[in-house]
């Protein structure tokens, strides 16, 4: 059987605020209308995999689309009051915002579904001739005899857990381009490819992440603040750990309540989803959401490392953008506007390099330019703003971002660096503390069965597990061994399980068809044991209004 095979100048990896940048602005450089632009995103809509906090400012959409407001963009809540505040198990002191850097002020910002303005930006690409396929996940690269990237393959379609061809098999399809565009988001799987294939990170700090859970929900009128921004840091995390939470009242009095926890931490014994609902409990917390009602639930694995852990953005054929480079700014809790910016600058590279009849392989001038614009200028002013609570601990490390920020505008002559990966961060499991987390009581707190229910989650169960272990022994003789298995609470859709059955030995039980496509355990197994491979297109969460 033939592969079909389709041709385009351009073709996008993923369709988030990155991606329809970079393809509305190609479009808009293209008055010829000459320019082949497509975009492959591996959620069942635009939007479907799509979750952040939101405040975005909107800096990056003023460049893209500068009449934005009058084009219906759904950007309905301005940010009108916004609180800091350090917790304690039982208290809570508010810090005043004029105490703070400018980077966690949020003047002029709105409090957004990025989902939703994905979907919005994906009708302006396609208004200007952006061809965009949902439900398409891009397997694997396809490169020339030169090494060059030309182009990506999508999944083979219809095969069984056993590998077998069902009546519904279809050969995936190759799509090739003169440039391809990486904008899957944070630790992307083909981004994980390239980076390694071309060692793009042989002169840059490793990545650091963090993983961040997300609800959405509905609460009483009395309790709802339109515009309101809260962020608190402390308690439920010790002082050891990298965690802080986010509020945002939104419109329809609904509320996003999210949780990040750096996936740095050493305790094995340590869930991040469970330190959200510990967080919940909190009484400046609590007295938000009683009487209310969740209604949507999420999670996804984000960058921390910032400038230190860029790697090299181009490639023979093609380059990175947004969360798949890393260009989130921590300090900030902010990448949108950067992720818009960067999917601008490369797009004006390509046009560029297209509009002559040689086009370069490598588009350097692309790495060149970034450098030049605000998004590298404001990651370089809080490039010590994450590492320096990984060097010196989440309190101490505040007083240094308040000296460093506050008062030298982040000009102090040094920069810190981030040495160590994620997954070699884990404590021994006998030299560690257990957490003893309270049970769920379905009002204020949940457990993950019934939270993943609310991601919408669907994946066609009869295909092959696309959580690939490279040896199937390790979770057990391993990871259970010296951490505990640690796979079982750092997911935040109970993926994994060890099994224990009378009179046989224990195994790990993988519950793909739970995925919400956070990436955490392709981040955090100890081994590097877990391979986070493409689905069958148009599986995993179905967000709304996330």
């Amino acid at each position: 059987m033939e592969r079909d095979i389709m041709q385009y100048d351009v073709i996008i990896v993923g369709a988030g605020p990155a991606g329809l940048s970079a393809a509305i602005r190609l479009k808009c450089l293209d008055s010829n209308n000459k320019l082949s632009v497509c975009v492959l995103e591996k959620g069942a809509e635009v939007g479907s995999h799509i979750i952040s906090g939101a405040v975005i400012e909107t800096s990056g959409l003023d460049m893209l689309i500068p009449d934005w407001k009058n084009k219906g963009a759904p950007l309905n809540t301005p940010v009108t009051q916004e609180k800091f505040t350090f917790l304690t198990k039982n208290k809570a002191y508010n810090i005043p915002i004029k105490l703070l850097p400018d980077e966690l002020h949020n003047h002029n910002n709105y409090i957004v579904s990025l989902s939703n303005l994905c979907r919005w930006l994906a009708e302006q690409a396609e208004a200007l001739g952006v061809e965009i396929f949902s439900g398409f996940a891009a397997s694997q690269l396809l490169f020339d005899g030169n090494n060059r990237v030309i182009g990506i393959r999508t999944n083979d379609l219809g095969i069984d857990k056993q590998g077998n061809h069902k009546d519904t098999f279809m050969l995936g399809v190759d799509i090739h381009a003169r440039y391809t565009i990486l904008g899957e988001g944070c630790h992307g799987s083909l981004a994980k490819q390239v980076i390694n294939h071309y060692k793009l990170r042989q002169n840059s700090d490793p990545q650091t992440y963090g993983i961040g859970i997300k609800e959405l929900w509905e609460i009483k009128s009395e309790n709802h603040n339109p515009g309101m921004v809260m962020h608190t840091a402390g308690w439920p995390v010790d002082r050891h750990t990298w965690g802080g939470s986010f509020i945002y009242h939104l419109e329809n009095n609904q509320v996003y309540i999210g949780y990040v926890v750096g996936l740095d931490y050493k305790n094995p014994y340590l869930s991040p989803f469970n330190e959200m609902q510990r967080f919940k409990t909190h009484p400046e917390i609590a007295k938000i959401l009683n009487g209310g009602k969740r209604i949507g639930y999420g999670a996804r694995a984000i960058n921390e490392g910032g400038i230190q852990s860029l790697p090299k953005l181009t490639f023979p054929g093609g380059l990175l953008i947004g969360c798949s480079a890393g260009f989130l700014n921590v300090a900030k809790i902010k990448g949108t506007h950067n992720a818009m910016k960067s999917g601008i600058i490369a797009a004006d590279n390509i046009h560029k390099a297209l509009s002559t009849q040689t086009p370069n392989h490598e588009l350097d001038e692309y790495e060149k330019n970034l450098k030049a614009s605000t998004i590298y200028k404001e990651l370089y002013r809080q490039r010590n703003f994450r590492i320096a609570a990984n060097k010196f601990g989440m309190y101490w490390g505040m007083l240094y971002n308040a000296v460093d920020l506050k008062l030298f505008k982040g000009k102090l002559p040094w920069t810190l660096h981030h040495k160590t990966t994620d997954h070699n961060t884990l404590i021994f499991k006998d030299k560690a503390k257990k957490i003893d987390y309270p049970k769920p009581d379905g009002k204020l707190t949940f457990d993950r069965t019934s939270s993943v229910a609310l991601a919408n989650v669907f994946h066609e169960e009869n295909q092959p597990c696309h959580l690939q272990l490279a040896d199937d022994k390790t979770p057990i003789e391993y990871n259970l061994k010296y951490f505990d298995a640690p796979e079982q609470r750092y997911c935040p859709a109970q993926v994994y399980e060890i099994i224990y059955e009378k009179g046989k030995s224990p195994y790990l039980q993988i519950n793909f068809t739970n995925c919400i496509h956070c990436k955490t355990c392709d981040i955090k197994d100890p081994k590097q044991n877990i391979n986070w491979h493409t689905p069958e297109g148009g599986g995993g969460p179905n967000y709304a209004n996330m």
